[in-house]
């Protein structure tokens, strides 16, 4: 990769940390690139396994869809909650099975897939990753289905290279959206630090804290970054660069879908609704409505994935004022109301 990305947390220490009850996210290892002489950028080429309830394969689901590459890079998806401690191979494993059954629902969730990237029907994760000696079982994976290997697990190194790639890769959306213009990447980078620390890691950094601490400083963190980002927007730019959208607001959007419906509860991230910030409302509102957007993820998902795998598996049916979610992201003027 060309340039430098906050794609992961710095590790020293990692071990007294997570002992004292932070939450430190771990280090990807796969790190080719589309573009490389063994991974040549090439339509129906390669393939992703993503879940839709991951906010770092929300990413990557996005940069599929704003760049139109639905019809030439192939998609598998897992159930949103992992394996149960009943399960042969082991507890915590994305599994790509259909038939199983969401708490929420009651019934099968239509996204969810068989693994079809590998031509194995491969029941997790994890065993992809093991035909190639890893014992890593994360998502999202970008996988070359010629050569028939990982070529990348870091999901901002490959939203990148969709981007740069789009056109070659069969994108027919190529021409009208370029996630990173040259003109302004430096703007987009320094962004993307912020809002990466503080927001997308950030939320998991209080959620997933047994630190009373710890917490608040993300917690604080995190709010502070919001009234940042309403400011920021309080001059009228449409997005957060200006005009256009770029990888500054996709790489946000996927904490700040979550927010109100999910993280507001379970990563007590409970200061305010983003509800409650006229211009980031109305900017997520936006960013919605962009062609694609709204079918990269899935809140059916999101509830199922973050409650459904807590100690309990029952999954909160609200927030149902001003609105249900995502439907209230179709009203802009929400925020105008004093809701």
């Amino acid at each position: 990769m060309t340039n430098e990305l906050s794609t992961q947390e710095d590790q020293s220490g990692a071990a007294k940390r997570r002992a004292k009850g932070e939450f430190v996210r771990g280090v990807s290892g796969f790190r080719h690139a589309i573009g490389d002489p063994e991974f040549p950028p090439e339509p129906g080429r390669y393939h992703l396994f993503v879940s839709l309830n991951c906010p770092w394969c929300h990413r990557v689901t996005l940069a599929r869809s704003v760049l139109g590459l639905q019809n030439s890079i192939s998609m598998d998806v897992a159930f949103p909650n992992r394996t149960g401690e009943d399960d042969p191979v082991g507890p915590n494993l994305w599994e790509f099975n259909p038939d199983r059954v969401a708490t929420l629902t009651g019934q099968g969730l239509p996204e969810c897939t068989w693994e079809t990237g590998t031509g194995e029907c491969l029941r997790l994760a994890k065993q992809i990753y093991q035909r190639e000696g890893s014992h890593e079982q994360s998502v999202p994976i970008l996988y070359d289905k010629v050569a028939g290997r990982i070529v990348n697990n870091e999901s901002a190194e490959i939203l990148r290279m969709l981007d740069r790639h789009a056109a070659a890769l069969g994108g027919n959306q190529a021409e009208r959206t370029k996630l990173l213009p040259e003109s302004i990447e430096a703007e987009i980078d320094a962004l993307n630090e912020r809002v990466y620390v503080a927001i997308n890691n950030g939320a998991y950094k209080a959620g997933f804290s047994s630190d009373q601490a710890v917490y608040a400083k993300a917690y604080d963190a995190y709010f502070e970054t919001l009234a940042f980002l309403e400011d920021l927007l309080a001059d009228g730019r449409q997005f957060l660069t200006g005009a256009k959208f770029t990888e500054a607001d996709l790489r946000l959007f996927p904490t700040l879908f979550r927010h109100d419906p999910v993280y507001y509860v379970r990563m007590k991230l409970n200061g305010a609704r983003i509800l409650d910030y006229p211009h980031l409302w109305r900017w997520l509102c936006r960013v919605y409505a962009i062609e694609g957007v709204a079918e990269a993820s899935s809140l059916v998902h999101c509830r199922q994935g973050y409650f459904g795998r807590s100690w309990n598996g029952v999954v909160p049916l609200g927030p149902l004022k001003p609105m249900s979610y995502p439907e209230a992201y179709l009203h802009p003027e929400l925020s105008d109301q004093g809701t």
